[in-house]
């Protein structure tokens, strides 16, 4: 990842059906025969009308996968007329407005190729029974026709991905330059374990490729590639291999040095494809990451300088012959993006080339003030989720529902560049979790980026269980969590009930844990629909002699996916307290009493806004300002002061994640900073 920018567009999905009516009290069958369904996969879907009474129904439902095999299914349909399942057989049924999934439930799980699982409910009707007419197995429309192509079902197959970041993309001398060590196979070995189905592998090859004109790939080195994506293909791992950072370092000067760029891509593409050429089929090849381009006149040229790029590319591999005559490959949007207008011209491409083994991908680190944690983007609301809804939904309607397949080559959030503490734990797990069963839904590929921070590439821990246990869960299902994973109790103050929201996400509540323990409901806990209210007596009894901090952790369990953790925490107000520092060193005295930062507003006294991104009052987490509960700290960075005038006197308010709000004052003269509570 190292250098990133996010990119988001706009696009408005359109979805036409077809409704079929009946006589009441006939039995009724109706196959599903929708258009614009992915060529990977098939399936065909018969829902019988068995028998009817007044404001009710009996139906049985038939899919026939008519494509790869499936091991774990959902059906989902839209009702016409506000239909409910009351009771299901063979299936679990759950309805969310006018959109209903059936589950598999275990024991029928897997459905072979040309094979057929049937399941069937009670439901409920007011008005009309109509029959709905567009079903989706896996998120594949089903036409009642097998697929064509083989790149779909390949695709789905590489379901789900982990990337080998900041190691053979290192822009030094060898693999280690960035800090991470060499890749072997135990780590290999543990990345299979973990359930990944692919890796992708990127590669700088600036550092080990000589002059013009040949271009020659230090031997040594690509040798060394070869070898850990042979590595993964013997352990029954698909494995991308690309060019990485060469996109910033000298691909991007296409539009002043073009003919020199050209000569430079096409020689190592040659080389690679020759070196590739007999890896068997689950080998694919990338062809650039995150294209860019500097001093165009304009994203029209750099269209069309990518297609260039992608065109020869293509053209290279297919010529080269052997396995490379049918190998799948992926060709990216600029940027890596989800802009509709480059989602549009990749795709044009594409059809162009008249070639069914070629991949889409794309990027996602989610919407940007949430994904760095600026301009109060503290928490994964419904501005973020619809960020991300939209951009699978540009994805799927431009590519997938046209038969090509897509994989998110990386995805994460962009804060982790810094740390991964950077976004708040409850948050960050909320984005996860909907973006793997997003994904899911829109039938894409995921491959999450890990630069190191999430698996130990030695010891093979994670970093953050919980994070992981989500991302996994995210797979095959969803999970509840929660408004907030912290309950705050001030502790000059007398416990008083606290009330959270569950968000259920298709779940239900089965119970409130602490430790092995559960809680008793009515007693320690109510639950009123989606609100879950701790009691008055049972936050008391589980905070104990209330010390500062976490004083217990509840777990709240769900029918399906991992419990939602539940920090209750007793605080007081933070005190900060005067200091005199300088620009590149100045830390604001802070005894935070159980508190914890979330984020920080700066404005100058005639109420416009200091220090970077002053088009927000509010700054960015670690960029500009930064706790350390340890030390009883709060950092304000050399960046913040850069941008901060000189004698003018700026109010900082810090919002602390209990809902309290505490202002300070800090004057910058020269390199000198004072900062007052006054």
């Amino acid at each position: 990842m190292r250098s990133r920018k996010l990119f988001r567009g706009r696009v408005a999905a359109v979805l036409a059906a077809a409704i079929a009516t009946f006589t009441a009290g006939t039995a009724l069958t109706a196959t599903a025969t929708t258009t614009a369904a992915p060529a990977a996969s098939g399936c065909s879907v018969s829902y019988s009308v068995t028998s009817q009474w007044q404001g009710g129904f009996n139906a049985d439902v038939a899919v026939t996968n008519l494509g790869a095999p499936v091991d774990g299914w959902q059906l989902v349909w839209t009702w016409p007329s506000g239909q409910r399942s009351t009771n299901a057989w063979n299936a679990t049924i759950t309805t969310s407005g006018s959109r209903a999934t059936a589950k598999d439930v275990g024991y029928n799980a897997r459905i072979g190729t040309n094979a057929k699982v049937s399941f069937g409910f009670t439901g409920t009707w007011t008005g009309s029974n109509l029959v709905p007419t567009s079903f989706e197995l896996n998120g594949v429309l089903c036409t009642g026709s097998p697929g064509a192509d083989d790149a779909m079902a390949s695709v789905a197959a590489m379901q789900p991905g982990w990337n080998v970041g900041n190691t053979l993309d290192s822009t030094g001398s060898d693999e280690t330059s960035w800090g991470n060590p060499r890749i072997t196979e135990a780590l290999l070995d543990n990345v299979k374990a973990q359930g990944f189905k692919s890796i992708r592998l990127p590669v700088t090859w600036s550092a080990h490729i000589g002059p013009a004109p040949a271009h020659t790939i230090e031997a040594a080195y690509l040798n060394r590639v070869k070898e850990v994506a042979g590595w993964a293909t013997a352990r029954d791992l698909y494995v991308m291999v690309n060019l990485h950072h060469d996109s910033w370092q000298w691909i991007n000067a296409m539009p002043s040095d073009h003919d020199a760029v050209l000569s430079r891509y096409n020689a190592i593409w040659t080389q690679l494809a020759e070196a590739f050429k007999s890896f068997g089929p689950k080998l694919t090849l990338e062809s650039v990451n995150e294209p860019q381009f500097t001093g165009s006149s304009g994203q029209a040229q750099e269209v069309q300088l990518l297609n260039e790029l992608n065109t020869s590319f293509r053209d290279i591999v297919r010529r080269s012959g052997g396995n490379n005559a049918t190998r799948l490959l992926v060709l990216p949007t600029l940027h890596t993006s989800s802009d509709q207008v480059l989602l549009d011209a990749l795709a044009t491409s594409i059809r162009g080339y008249n070639d069914p083994n070629l991949i889409a991908t794309v990027h996602y680190y989610g919407y940007w003030p949430f994904s760095v944690n600026v301009a109060g983007g503290t928490h994964f609301d419904a501005t973020a989720q619809k960020d991300l809804t939209d951009a699978f939904d540009r994805v799927h309607a431009t590519f997938v529902a046209r038969g090509i397949p897509v994989i998110l080559g990386e995805y994460g959030l962009l804060g982790f560049d810094r740390h991964t503490g950077t976004i708040q734990q409850g948050e960050k797990l909320k984005f996860f979790e909907y973006l793997g069963h997003y994904a899911r839904t829109r039938n894409i590929t995921t491959m999450l980026w890990d630069n190191g921070q999430h698996l130990g590439r030695t010891s093979f821990q994670w970093s953050d269980p919980e994070l992981i246990a989500q991302i996994k869960s995210s797979w095959t299902t969803r999970s509840g969590t929660a408004s907030t994973d912290q309950v705050f109790s001030a502790k000059s103050t007398a416990i008083t009930a606290k009330t959270i929201t569950l968000n259920l996400n298709g779940t239900s509540f089965t119970a409130l844990r602490h430790g092995s323990t559960d809680l008793v409901r009515g007693t320690d806990y109510t639950i009123q629909g989606d609100q879950l209210t701790l009691t008055a007596a049972a936050l008391t009894r589980l905070s104990g002699s209330r010390e500062y901090g976490t004083n217990a952790v509840l777990s709240a369990r769900f029918s399906q996916g991992v419990p939602w953790r539940i920090n209750l925490v007793t605080y007081d107000p933070p005190v900060l307290s005067n200091v005199t520092g300088t620009t590149t060193a100045f830390a604001i005295p802070t005894t935070f009493r159980g508190d914890l930062l979330a984020t920080m507003e700066a404005k100058y006294d005639d109420g416009s806004n200091a220090g970077p991104h002053d088009w927000t009052p509010y700054k960015e987490f670690d960029r500009a300002f930064a706790p350390n509960y340890t030390t009883g700290v709060t950092t304000l960075t050399a960046d913040f002061f850069a941008a901060v005038r000189d004698n003018a006197r700026v109010t900082l308010t810090f919002h602390y994640w209990s809902g309290t709000k505490v202002t300070y004052y800090v004057t910058k003269s020269g390199t000198t900073v004072t900062g007052t509570t006054a």
